[in-house]
């Protein structure tokens, strides 16, 4: 769990996310709990 409560549970979209800064963001999103 990270430390924006906010984003667990979310539903995201990421576009562009199989590498750089998409893929980061994706990742970030998982760890906090978000669904991508």
């Amino acid at each position: 769990m990270g430390m924006y409560k906010d984003l667990e549970g979310k539903r995201v979209v990421v576009t562009g996310g199989a590498s750089g800064i998409g893929l980061a963001t994706a990742q970030r999103f998982v760890n906090e709990g978000s669904k991508v």
